[in-house]
């Protein structure tokens, strides 16, 4: 049997990671993979995290299975989170999946269940694993456009191309500083897309692990709630893994806003059937540790204060490199870097200059020329400057094949 197997793609971004480990430059710098690290290079364990922690294990509360739905309490707390106190819970439904990803494919499988012709539309770019995780629950997929001639987001051209968009299609929206280029629609561009979506009868599914690390948690969460009390129906999957620092805690959660809520029952039922089917149920403690922080004052209160540490720390981050890169004459490049948000920002490079960036220099980014800004040591900074206005510098050279 297995020797009938083809040779499956490996995926992008762990075989940079895996190609990271093996180099033994000392000033290797990987900026690829979307986790926070601080100045030390280190993604540390949040102080409300380790506090929740030790909390629930002087609880010792048993291990007996949650449920399909996972933690309710969980469930309940991410949803008062992302809509609000004053957000439409009634008409509201979640389920904890196992990270952002397993959000995402037990989304895609309801509308599998539920619209089997329709088309997902996913932005260009978006990240390496959204289309097959469509694609693997049977869904076609289109692209649409994200960004403009300047680097902005480019409002005409997604209504444009969403005009196209059927009323069975749903269309995947990136949330707050979500998108790997950094740009981010403004309030009013997600309020043309809400109209959008109510003219022409599409459903939005925004993905959202980001929220905190843009503008401000209440701020970056502004444009969801919005969507969420205009349009009759809407999926959104959530992560934890970034605002939460439990990326190997795997904690997501699954949201399905329906027109009643009779509605919104069938479509809890049926997450949970696709998550049997898919896990059974998702593991307990990465759950435990968001509810005990979010239902307790103090704690809720230490998580925003360091979130927003994390976010001051990105911000900087992109306004030292935008200087550098001013002050070695990449004015225009400085001026797109300056316009984006959050932990990512996309380098104005081609895939043959990330590939001289990481063979000449150590530094790793996507060849898409996507890089993490979180994971830049501030004295690194001048560095990645530098190297980045050499490539820019040096001729384009022909299109290598292992890139093609």
């Amino acid at each position: 049997m297995l020797e009938l197997l083809p040779t499956p793609p490996t995926d992008p971004l762990w075989d940079l990671t895996y190609e990271f480990g093996g180099d033994e430059r000392p000033e290797r710098l990987n900026l690829v993979l979307g986790v926070y690290r601080d100045q030390s290079g280190s993604t540390p364990v949040m102080t409300a995290v380790r506090e929740a922690e030790i909390r629930l294990a002087q609880r010792s509360e048993s291990k007996e299975y949650r449920g399909l739905s996972g933690n309710t309490a969980f469930n309940t707390s991410l949803l008062d989170l992302v809509l609000g106190p004053d957000g439409p819970a009634e008409r509201a439904a979640a389920v904890q999946t196992v990270a952002g990803s397993g959000a995402l494919r037990l989304l895609a499988d309801l509308v599998f269940r539920t619209r089997p012709g329709a088309t997902v539309w996913i932005s260009d770019p978006a990240y390496v694993n959204h289309r097959p995780i469509l694609e693997a629950a049977g869904l076609k997929v289109r692209t649409y456009g994200w960004r403009d001639a300047e680097g902005g987001f480019d409002t005409a051209g997604v209504l444009r191309e969403l005009a196209d968009a059927g009323r069975d299609d749903v269309v995947l929206l990136q949330g707050c500083c979500h998108n790997p280029s950094g740009v981010d629609p403004l309030l009013d561009d997600w309020e043309a897309l809400a109209e959008s979506a109510l003219r022409g009868g599409w459903v939005p599914f925004v993905d959202l692990a980001y929220h905190g690390l843009g503008d401000g948690l209440e701020a970056d969460l502004l444009a969801t709630r919005m969507l969420a009390s205009r349009v009759p129906e809407m999926l959104i999957a959530v992560s934890c893994s970034k605002n939460f620092g439990l990326y190997s805690d795997r904690v997501g959660c699954a949201i399905v806003l329906g027109a009643s809520a009779k509605a919104v029952r069938h479509a809890e039922t049926a997450l949970q059937n696709a998550a049997r089917t898919l896990y059974s149920m998702p593991p307990e403690h990465g759950a435990a540790v968001v509810t005990t922080i979010l239902q307790d004052a103090g704690l809720r209160a230490s998580w925003r204060a360091e979130l927003d540490v994390m976010r001051g720390r990105i911000m900087a981050n992109r306004a030292d490199l935008t200087a550098h890169l001013g002050n070695l004459g990449c004015a225009e490049q400085a001026r797109s870097l300056a316009r984006q948000k959050g932990m990512f920002s996309m380098l104005p490079l081609t895939p043959n200059q990330m590939l001289r960036l990481r063979r000449q220099y150590a530094i790793y980014g996507t060849t898409s020329g996507r890089i993490n800004i979180a994971g830049i040591p501030a004295h690194r900074i001048p560095c990645l400057a530098r190297g980045i206005a050499a490539v820019l510098d040096t001729a384009e050279a022909p299109r290598p094949r292992e890139l093609a």
